[in-house]
């Protein structure tokens, strides 16, 4: 009988040594991958291709985490109530995606009562905006006779969007946001939609939960994957339900 190794704990990333690897995640002993490091684009990139972001406060050290169980949602199954598709079909709203990058990560990183927001330090949003202006990193706007309302931004990697954060200042604006992210996913080719991890909102849209193990395993299936994708659009979500 094989007994199974034991289970790896976090490791110290040292300062701005960017050779450093990180360990599998398939082998942690717990949701913490690593402690330390910088954000540098090099560093992210290889961290999301092997399943692996940051999270931390801003009085912490850069943390990186691979949890288990893993929240996704699938671009082909996202839920949309009655109630939101009247919402989208009122006329009132304006979608982008890649307008206003810097907008929607200033926003998300907004204080927000119980949800927090303030691990989106300086550093993380220059690290994303860093990651945008790389062609890495994008968001989804919604407006309101152009005033920003909502949106999200994430990671695209092959057939995979590593979703970050949302936000919303009107009702239904990030779910809309979502809706609209998840229909030209699936039309541009990709499989998943990282949630990192599961709240009520996500879970209401369909999002779920599966195994560290079977999100690694999707990732190396979809990170190969070339989607053709248009992110400087303006988009229509009316056409869509």
């Amino acid at each position: 009988m094989q007994l199974r190794p034991e289970g790896v704990r976090p490791v110290l990333l040292r300062g701005h040594d960017r050779s450093a690897p990180f360990p599998d995640p398939e082998q942690a002993d717990g949701n913490l991958i690593a402690i330390g490091g910088d954000l540098s684009r090099e560093r992210l990139l290889r961290a999301y291709a092997q399943g692996i972001f940051p999270w931390f406060g801003a009085a912490d050290p850069i943390l990186w985490w691979s949890p288990d169980p893993r929240g996704i949602l699938r671009p082909d199954a996202v839920h949309i109530s009655r109630s939101l598709r009247k919402s989208a079909r009122t006329g009132a709203w304006q979608y982008h995606m890649d307008r206003d990058f810097i907008g929607v990560i200033g926003a998300c990183a907004a204080p927000r009562d119980a949800q927090g927001g303030i691990w989106i330090t300086p550093e993380v949003r220059a690290a994303y905006c860093d990651l945008f202006v790389a062609g890495a990193a994008h968001s989804v706007e919604v407006y309101q006779q152009d005033r920003l309302v909502g949106g999200l931004y994430g990671v695209a990697l092959g057939g995979l969007f590593f979703g970050e954060s949302m936000f919303s200042r009107v009702p239904n604006a990030s779910k809309l946001a979502l809706v609209l992210l998840a229909r030209h996913l699936q039309h541009w080719g990709f499989g998943l939609i990282d949630t990192q991890f599961i709240t009520p909102h996500l879970q209401s849209m369909g999002a779920c939960e599966i195994s560290r193990s079977d999100f690694l395993q999707a990732l190396i299936r979809l990170r190969m994957r070339q989607p053709q994708a248009d992110w400087r659009i303006s988009l229509s979500l009316y056409e869509m339900f």
